[in-house]
């Protein structure tokens, strides 16, 4: 039996092509009968390429339907109000990240946040270009805003979002030395750019990136965000997303991210937090 395998594993070999026809012939056949090859079996559900540099969080690969919405506070605070307010109807909770000379300006209204059941993040102490600091100024700076919330709230604050989006290796380094998670987004609302309330429904509700662990961003003063707010979250629910805090939607313990910016636990693959 093993002589007649042999000779035609041999056959096989000098005829490629028809090698191919049969492998995908019994691919076929075996999804016909229920039954699933080996080779599709092993990890499926591994992504394919890990990243080969380290990565801030853009997304949170997760089994449930939890996303998370985020607010940069670094301009104004005139919106802030009428935003809470629409969470608060709605029944959700999201993510603002303040800068430390807005928690100076506007410690009502941080308060406010606080109260409200929402995660306050770092975003930096004045709104640098991380990616021209050392790693002692980057830390100085994300140390810096920590320092003003705890003495205002209390709170030991764990999200970090770099200034600008602009992250390298130092940035990266110094919020996890400061006990960081560093958080981007995979779906950008544009809300600064101001294109109107259509346009911004439309980037959000539509996003092809928009899936299970997506991290949202949004301004807590642009000009059309108030008017849309309500019914992104209402188009979002619609489509059976869950919306929570970042807080709730990051794995917690030993994670690697793939090269999207996709964070995974290590243990397995498939678990939420």
């Amino acid at each position: 039996m093993k002589t007649k395998l042999k000779n035609l594993f041999k056959a096989l070999a000098k005829k490629p092509v028809l090698t191919y026809i049969l492998l995908i012939a019994a691919i076929c056949l075996a999804g016909f009968l229920g039954v699933r090859p080996l080779a599709l079996s092993l990890s499926p559900s591994v992504p394919v390429s890990v990243a080969k540099k380290p990565l801030p969080i853009y997304c949170v690969n997760r089994n449930d339907n939890k996303i998370a919405i985020s607010f940069d506070a670094a301009w104004g605070a005139d919106d802030t109000d009428t935003i809470l307010d629409i969470l608060e109807k709605n029944d959700v909770r999201a993510t603002f990240f303040l800068c430390g000379y807005w928690v100076d300006k506007y410690p009502e209204e941080v308060k406010k946040m606080y109260e409200g059941g929402h995660d306050i993040g770092n975003h930096s102490a004045t709104h640098p270009h991380g990616a021209q600091l050392s790693l002692e100024q980057n830390k100085e700076e994300i140390m810096k805003a920590h320092n003003k919330v705890k003495d205002l709230l209390g709170i030991d604050m764990e999200l970090y979002r770099p200034p600008y989006g602009e992250y390298n290796s130092t940035v990266l380094s110094a919020a996890k030395e400061c006990g960081y998670y560093a958080i981007q987004w995979d779906i950008d609302s544009l809300d600064w750019q101001e294109h109107g309330t259509e346009h911004e429904i439309n980037q959000v509700l539509n996003h092809k990136h928009l899936g299970p662990g997506s991290i949202i961003l949004f301004h807590n003063d642009t000009k059309y965000t108030p008017d849309c707010l309500d019914t992104i979250i209402k188009g979002l629910k619609d489509k059976g997303y869950e919306l929570v805090p970042i807080s709730e939607l990051v794995l917690r313990g030993d994670y690697y991210m793939d090269h999207e910016g996709r964070q995974y636990l290590k243990e397995t693959t498939e678990t939420t937090s």
